[in-house]
């Protein structure tokens, strides 16, 4: 986008809904004051109408399009109250810039209305359309403001303008009043928080908009000139303060930077070498030259070519410095006559002492190169222009730059920001076909046709049901479906969507239709469904016209799109723009580097090495760090930042070996192999203390084949900022996904095979690009294989139950030892305690409480005061069996023979049947329960009948705390007293009936 484009704001203000009643009457008079960027509009009055349309169109002038996104629209309903009364607040709706659609993205959203206050009454929604449009500036200059002074509502052009004149004078005169009296400002915002702003009456609110400082700057222009002088210098005055904070901006942006870009990693000292030219003394031949640069056993040479400059930088790694001298020299290379080979000349040396070598460290504008002459006896007079430096990795050259420790400029091992494609689900429903017209017509009447529909987007099949044609079950020869069928649909979308109707009896397509996404609509909500049309079904060449197929098909914003595992989502926002809330905190991870890492491949089949990069995913966006090669420690030192918009979700960080660069077969054809896990992290936000910095080490731990392995540890730096405590606090009270997804949920089955899908298309996605981030790097960090069984999985998921029930069981024991007098003093001070519980019913829940309070209290000093990571233990990965393990490295379908298959399923047999007799427990118990009131053992129900009778009377007569302390003593009598059978109603509840006899 150009920097000279006009940007305009459209905010089309459809209808509210249910709005509350602020005239006395039942009713209310509304009308919508809009806010933006000190411009303010006023839509007219729909006086006794809670539900009230006004389909009006209002234009605003985006004054910087680089901060639009930070900017905020505030929509504020009023009930219009006449005789001189003022109005009254409907409720307002306030969006962030970033939010904002581009023209042609546009949708009708429903929008809740916020209160303005704790105590303020309000209820309903507010449906708007916003979007903005990029307009190319008019010719010779002009403003905008120049060709349209008219950017108000036609009330305020009714007037004359000595009146507008009059008016502005007096919007100068409040501001320096209001510039005197500082103090009365918080009393006016408290004035104005239950009534709208004087200016919001019909006559007076659309005339005046509020000035920008430079405006203060010429004020005759303001109060002589006319209108439409006026507005073209006010254009020119905004153009100048504009300019003015873009470069403040720019310069607080490089100075935040240079100063927190950096602030969780070490800063790694590089040696930066910029080689510009050359320039020769004789020029006589066209030879072309090179630069070389040589440190040590460092050597590395530029680019060869004959008239143009090399401008290259390179960046070497002063760990890795064997020396203190750097060598730049330039060679000639030459061909003579009646030869092939190519001679090398060389024209010049010139030399640096790294000791003496500047620094630089940025904002600090880049160091200027400088001619060096080259000394040489046998050309003298050349000269190369370059510039040595000391730096960082916070560097600008840095990341263009040749890098010693990543191999130079090899695509493959460079830093990488990836992002995930944007996601819709795409509903078709399918309603039903007409006039089909069959390859032969006496066909349906001799059968009845069975007949199904097919859609089809990209790679993604989908079926409805079959129905019947022509059969009187059917009731009619329009076969009637509606059904959905739900697809997931990424940016940019495929070009068509394929509905076919097919016959199952003969396995015939009947007639197909082809649907442009592009004509497909965006909705956001459930609150209109979308319009169904209707299309022709196409055949063969003999067949043009087969039928014609109804259908309802819409891209779904109002979902949030599962791509990973639930367990460990980073992303709950809608995919429609317009549904995302501003972001609550901001995420900065640190990768500093790893220590201990393992080999895992041989490097000229003489020793083991590893070559080490980071992938980082949170929400859409990944982040992959440059390849140290041949590094066990290897030092990244690399920082990337995400917007967090619920703390509820996880980051996850692997660690890789980089397989897919400078691989070559036997005929020298380069072919990529694969990335190699190293292990992996994952922290959730909701662990995390707001504005600290966690600067921890995590093991590395990989399960193989062979089991598992530890493979070293990763050093990371992880700090969540939190924007605003109060948007923090209310996050956990509002739903984890969008509203559609519980208003109109998915099914369990539907909503797994949608995310699979979704995997897929995000691991080809992003398979892609270049350089590739490989497949099993996107299916190691999504989770892709949770679903598939595994044993360990099982026996981890087991353990955990039980751990969770140990403590039910723990409280049992305990109340099982004071009730058999184990420790005769607690026996005796919980029997204190329930007399105090009988007596003083009224203690039992503030004492419960507060024993809470008091005990939650003192366990916050014994909180994990580091983030967690994933738990080799608790994965049971270290009492696993080899089978075990081969079994959950096994595809599927299987591959392994078919007596390790009977083995395995033996095994499968055993754990199903231990589960099948816990699952016939747990339901024979209900089952008794269910049976005591259904009378299916009279005997006993009667015998039930009996005693509820006897206990109604006992408690008419007995009062209840008698009864408690009588059944409180009797629970906690001495052994002495107990029998060891077991109790009569444990004895009546198993003697009850259940269902299991009657399973076959």
């Amino acid at each position: 986008m150009a920097e000279n484009c006009v940007r305009k704001l459209f905010v089309e203000i459809c209808n509210a809904k249910n709005l509350m009643p602020k005239d006395g009457q039942g009713t209310a008079s509304a009308y919508a004051i809009v806010d933006f960027d000190g411009q303010r509009r006023r839509t007219k009055t729909k006086f006794r109408d809670l539900n009230p349309q006004w389909d009006e169109k209002h234009e605003f002038l985006v004054h910087d399009t680089e901060t639009m996104e930070s900017e905020i629209l505030e929509v504020n309903l009023y009930n219009d109250k006449k005789m001189g009364k003022r109005s009254t607040f409907l409720g307002k709706v306030k969006l962030a810039g970033s939010t904002f659609a581009k023209s042609g993205s546009e949708t009708l959203v429903y929008y809740p209305l916020e209160k303005r206050s704790v105590f303020s009454q309000i209820k309903g929604e507010l449906g708007l359309k916003i979007y903005y449009i990029d307009e190319d500036p008019p010719a010779g200059g002009v403003s905008e403001s120049d060709q349209k002074p008219e950017t108000v509502t036609p009330v305020a052009e009714e007037k004359p303008p000595e009146n507008q004149e009059g008016k502005v004078a007096e919007v100068k005169e409040e501001e320096k009043k209001e510039e005197e009296k500082p103090k009365e400002e918080p009393k006016a915002e408290e004035k104005s928080s239950e009534n709208p702003p004087e200016n919001s009456k019909p006559e007076e609110s659309p005339a005046i908009e509020p000035e920008k400082p430079a405006e203060v700057e010429n004020p005759p222009i303001a109060h002589t000139e006319k209108p439409m002088k006026m507005q073209k210098a006010k254009s020119e005055a905004e153009k100048r303060g504009d300019l003015s904070v873009n470069g403040l901006e720019l310069r607080s942006l490089s100075n935040d930077r240079s100063r927190s870009a950096y602030d969780l990693v070490d800063r790694m000292p590089f040696l930066y070498v910029r080689v510009v030219k050359a320039k020769r003394e004789s020029t006589e031949g066209g030879s072309s030259i090179y630069a070389k640069l040589v440190i040590g056993t460092h050597s590395i040479k530029t680019k060869s070519q004959s008239e143009k400059d090399w401008d290259q930088v390179f960046a070497f790694d002063k760990e890795g410095l064997n020396s203190t001298s750097l060598e730049v020299s330039v060679w000639a290379e030459e061909k003579k006559e009646n030869e092939d080979q190519l001679t090398e000349n060389c024209l010049g040396t010139v030399s640096f002492d790294l000791q003496e070598v500047p620094k630089r460290v940025p904002p600090d504008s880049p160091l200027a190169p400088q001619w060096y002459s080259l000394e040489s006896e046998k050309s003298p007079g050349n000269d190369v222009m370059l510039a040595v430096w000391l730096g960082t990795q916070a560097d600008e050259a840095f990341q263009e730059a040749w890098q010693s420790d990543s191999g130079g400029l090899i695509p493959e091992t460079r830093a990488k920001v990836y992002l995930s494609p944007k996601l819709w689900y795409l509903r078709l429903t399918v309603i039903q076909t007409q006039d089909l017209q069959f390859a032969s017509k006496s066909e349906p009447k001799a059968r009845n046709l069975e007949l199904y529909v097919k859609g089809q987007l990209g790679p993604q099949v989908f079926k409805t049901g079959r129905t019947s044609v022509g059969s009187a079950s059917s009731g009619s020869a329009n076969p009637t479906w509606n059904e959905d069928l739900v697809f997931v649909a990424a940016e940019p979308f495929e070009p068509f969507l394929v509905v076919t109707v097919e016959d199952l009896t003969n396995g015939q397509s009947v007639g197909q239709a082809k649907i442009q996404m592009a004509s497909i609509e965006k909705r956001t909500d459930d609150w209109t469904d979308t319009k169904s049309r209707w299309f022709n079904l196409v055949g063969d060449e003999n067949h043009p016209y087969t039928g014609r197929i109804h259908l309802r098909i819409c891209l779904e914003g109002g979902y949030h799109v599962l791509d990973e595992a639930a367990h460990v989502i980073s992303d709950v926002r809608a995919a429609a723009k317009q549904l995302t809330k501003p972001p609550i905190g901001l995420l900065e991870v640190g990768i500093r580097g790893a220590t201990n890492l393992l080999p895992v491949k041989t490097k000229d089949g003489t020793r083991g090495t590893i070559d080490a990069y980071v992938v980082a995913k949170y929400g859409p966006k990944w982040v992959r760090t440059r390849t140290i090669l041949d590094r066990f420690n290897p030092r990244w030192n690399e920082q990337y930042t995400w917007d967090v918009y619920d703390p509820c979700t996880v980051l996850t960080i692997g660690v890789f070996d980089n397989g897919r660069y400078n691989r070559e077969n036997d005929a020298g054809l380069k072919q990529p192999g694969k990335d190699l896990r190293i292990g992996k992290v994952r922290i959730r936000l909701s662990t995390l203390d707001a504005n600290q910095v966690y600067s921890t080490s995590y093991s590395l731990t990989v399960l193989l084949p062979t089991g598992a392995k530890k493979m070293g540890d990763l050093e990371i730096a992880v700090r969540f900022t939190c924007s605003s405590w109060l948007s923090l606090i209310q996050s956990y009270s509002t739903p984890m996904l969008p509203r559609m997804h519980y208003i109109r949920p998915l099914g369990p089955a539907q909503q797994d095979i949608l995310r699979h899908t979704a995997m897929r298309i995000v691991t080809t996605r992003l398979s892609r690009s270049e350089p590739a981030m490989g497949q099993e790097v996107v299916q190691y960090m999504l989770d892709s294989d949770t679903h598939v069984w595994s044993m360990r999985r099982s026996k981890a998921n087991w353990f955990r139950v039980v751990g969770c029930l140990s403590r039910a069981v723990s409280l049992a024991r305990w109340f099982d030892g004071i009730r058999t007098w184990i420790h005769p003093p607690t026996s005796i001070l919980v029997h204190v305690l329930l007399i105090a519980v009988v007596l003083c019913p009224s203690l039992i829940l503030p004492t419960v409480f507060m024993y809470a309070f008091l005990i939650l209290t003192l366990r916050f000093r014994y909180r994990h005061r580091h983030s967690h990571n994933m738990d080799p233990r608790l994965s049971y990965v270290d009492f696993v069996s080899a089978d075990e393990l081969d079994e959950e490295f096994d595809g599927f379908p299987t591959t392994r023979s078919g007596d390790q298959i009977r083995i395995r399923y033996d095994r499968l047999r055993a754990l199903g049947g231990r589960a099948q007799v816990l699952l016939g427990d747990v339901a024979a118990q209900g089952e008794r329960l269910e049976a005591l009131f259904n009378w299916r053992d009279p005997r006993a129900t009667g015998i039930f009948v009996v005693l509820c009778l006897a206990a109604s009377l006992l408690f008419y007569a007995v009062p209840f705390k008698v009864f408690l302390l009588g059944f409180g003593f009797y629970y906690l009598r001495h052994p002495r007293f107990r029998d060891d059978m077991p109790s009569v109603p444990a004895n009546f509840f198993r003697r009850l009936p259940s269902l299991s006899d009657q399973i076959i």
